[in-house]
């Protein structure tokens, strides 16, 4: 039976190697089995000394997060067991570090009595992302070594550093370019025969005089940069513990800090999303295909389109290296959009984030083209034009003529029906919905549409596609909106009744805002264009007649007021600023709407907005889970936290929900849907209120 730790003998030193793979997490196997090992070692009167070792790859990158949410953690021998043993262990333990030493895995190095690394192995303890602080000793340890300020600075923003800047530090005692293990034994025999005393952190007294200022500085910049989440100012308050407490009082408040911090809602929401952005890689059906099932190579990529989405997707193909053929249909609009990706390009370089060179460079990558036919060589082709069937049926019927066999074509419509689509060509298999969101450049999420006929191969590779491109890619299947603007539309719908009730656009976005989304929904759709809703509108009337009332956004657009692009929406715009300017003009054109429609407006309170805006979001997203157009309720926040900036200390509308309690979701619900007038869309959705019935919760 394999150990997830595993010892072998070196003369007098035994070396203890940790073989728990992907990242050697330290789970409770990997902690038994150390403490086992190094009981094994400590009872050999031949072993004179230890060293801790890991891969080439990991020392270890911490706590193992398939036991996130399970009781195994805390099992003992919990880690803070694990690293009394190193450090009361009777034999020198040195620690032979490579890879990543991240988290529990530093905190495990720390105890070690000597440590020796890579020189470009990467140490840090990334807790605070998770919403905790370390809680094995690592804010008590790291300060006493490498001085309060630099451990402070590593503490808080959690971004690990390589090994070569702490050399020099009482922290590592070598830092070597290569042979990590054969250096640490090395070390391990000279530090025998040179009868040196062992190194603990706990001996090391913190003596500097400005800690308690720097302290005072800290507390104030972290309190105002890091709301709303409490773990950046634990961390200082963690830190300081370790300045003017003893050692074992600044342990024990540490661990009482770490447990208050794991089970905050912040927490919570943080360690959701940590697991949901890599469970969204992850569908069962693909899981089931071939290990070895080839994918597709994508060497070079065609887009059809120049405009804003068009020159955005180009963006980000060739910031990953991957060279694009930009097509437009006339001249004019192909210069135009090129202009555009320069100026762009050029804005980055004056911020000294991208050199001339390589602006150079992303540049020469984008082939320009009026010609179809010069997509004939691409292996993915993406349209971004104008969201209309007909005009997707023209360059499906010209790409299936044009592009070669096996290349994948995408769309990236944001709600038309993917499957019509892919009949307009004789390769429906081939045909995927890439939908970026604008800019698509910036924005990480990539909505990934599965047709009905989409090859799994082609699923695949674009899965592994947009890791190249460095998006987050969620996968949907087919219906009107997919994941995403299916349920803005139920968002919006919920906002525009508030607004015929009697809220301003400033009080619906407001609330929200405080709520902590980046952007109220009127403020939203000026930025992404009112004329775009609009024409979802006419085309779904046209589809079901009496199915899209009249609306004040109806109005607003007749008037030619499509949002920041024409300087008026909800908003008013100055030029060359985005910042909205209520308008008397909108209210004048709500208050006749209003009048027209027979409605008196009432007060209406900011927890109502929160309440109705949110929870339209969750009960639509119940409906897409109960549809299969989401595989998992984690997986639609993956898509409003990283496409609709729905707030990361919230969790996603779906873990909102659970946090709330579902039945307390239902029951308002209900409410909302027994008022006069109400739509049917109300009704709570049959999922979520079964989920309700059984006590349970999406997540």
């Amino acid at each position: 039976m394999n150990s997830a730790a595993e010892l072998t003998q070196l003369g007098s030193i035994a070396v203890i190697t940790m073989n728990h793979p992907p990242v050697n997490g330290l789970g409770l196997d990997l902690r038994t089995a150390i403490v086992a090992q190094l009981d094994r070692a400590l009872a050999d009167p031949q072993i004179d000394a230890i060293v801790l070792a890991g891969g080439e790859r990991n020392f270890s990158a911490g706590a193992d997060v398939r036991e996130f949410g399970t009781s195994k953690p805390s099992a003992a021998p919990n880690l803070p067991d694990v690293i009394r043993a190193l450090e009361a262990a009777g034999k020198p333990v040195v620690a032979a570090i490579a890879g990543n030493c991240l988290g529990g895995g530093l905190e495990l190095a720390m105890g070690c009595h000597f440590r020796v690394a890579l020189r470009d192995a990467s140490l840090g303890l990334p807790e605070v992302k998770l919403g905790l602080l370390p809680g094995a000793g690592g804010t008590q340890r790291l300060p006493r070594f490498i001085g309060v300020e630099s451990a402070l600075n590593m503490i808080v923003s959690g971004q690990p550093v390589p090994a070569q800047k702490l050399a020099g530090t009482a922290l590592l005692d070598e830092v070597v370019e290569s042979g990590v293990v054969d250096t640490a034994v090395a070390f391990a025999r000279q530090i025998v025969a040179d009868k040196r005393p062992a190194k603990l952190a706990r001996d090391i007294r913190i003596k500097d005089p400005l800690a308690e200022p720097f302290l005072q500085f800290a507390r104030t910049n972290v309190a105002a940069a890091s709301r709303p989440f409490p773990a950046p100012l634990q961390c200082v308050e963690a830190v300081a513990n370790a300045v003017g407490k003893p050692f074992d009082e600044g342990l024990r408040l540490e661990r009482e800090i770490f447990a208050a911090l794991m089970a905050s809602p912040e927490s919570r929401a943080l360690r959701h999303i940590f697991a949901a952005e890599r469970a969204a890689t992850k569908l069962p059906d693909v899981s089931e295909v071939p290990a070895d099932m080839p994918l597709r190579e994508i060497r070079r990529v065609g887009v059809i389109g120049a405009g804003t989405m068009g020159g955005g997707i180009t963006m980000a193909f060739v910031d990953a290296g991957i060279p694009v053929v930009l097509l437009e249909t006339k001249q004019e609009a192909l210069d135009r959009g090129l202009g555009t990706i320069r100026r762009n390009y050029e804005t980055t370089m004056k911020k000294g984030k991208l050199t001339q060179a390589q602006l150079d460079e992303r540049i020469a990558r984008i082939t320009p083209t009026l010609d179809f036919s010069a997509l004939a060589d691409v292996d993915l082709v993406i349209e971004a034009v104008f969201e209309e069937m007909s005009v997707k049926r023209d360059v499906f019927t010209r790409l299936d003529q044009v592009a070669k066999p096996g290349a994948i074509l995408a769309s990236n419509t944001s709600a038309l029906d993917l499957n019509e689509i892919a009949s307009f060509t004789k390769r429906p298999q081939d045909v995927i919905g890439l939908h970026f969101f604008s800019p698509a450049n910036v924005m990480k999420l990539l909505e990934i549409v599965r047709g009905a006929k989409t090859g799994p191969d082609v699923l695949a590779t674009c899965m592994n596609l947009a890791k190249r491109i460095r998006k987050t890619a969620v996968v949907a299947g087919v219906c009107d909106g997919f994941i995403g603007n299916r349920m803005i539309a139920r968002y919006g719908a919920a906002a525009g009744m508030l607004l015929m009730e009697g809220a301003s656009p400033q009080q619906i976005d407001g609330a929200l805002q405080r709520f902590g989304l980046a952007m109220g929904p009127f403020r939203m759709a000026d930025l992404a264009g009112l004329d775009i809703g609009w024409a979802a509108r006419k085309r779904r009337e046209a589809e079901q007649p009496g199915s899209q009332p009249r609306s004040a956004a109806d109005v607003l657009c007749e008037a030619g007021r499509f949002g920041q692009k024409t300087g008026a929406g909800w908003y008013r715009y100055e030029a060359g600023k985005r910042d909205p300017i209520p308008d008397p003009a909108v209210d004048a054109i709500v208050e006749q709407f209003r009048r027209d429609s027979g409605v008196t407006p009432r007060k209406i309170s900011d927890a109502e907005i929160v309440e109705r805006c949110i929870y339209a979001l969750v009960n639509e997203g119940a409906r897409i889970l109960e549809d299969g157009i989401a595989a998992r309720a984690s997986d639609i926040d993956v898509v409003y936290l990283s496409g609709y900036g729905f707030p990361r200390h919230r969790g996603g509308p779906m873990l909102y929900a659970d946090t709330v309690g579902l039945a307390n979701v239902v029951r308002a619900l209900r409410r909302i849907a027994a008022a006069p007038g109400a739509e049917a869309w109300w009704q709570p959705a049959p999922l979520l209120v079964k989920l309700a019935e059984a006590g349970r919760t999406f997540n």
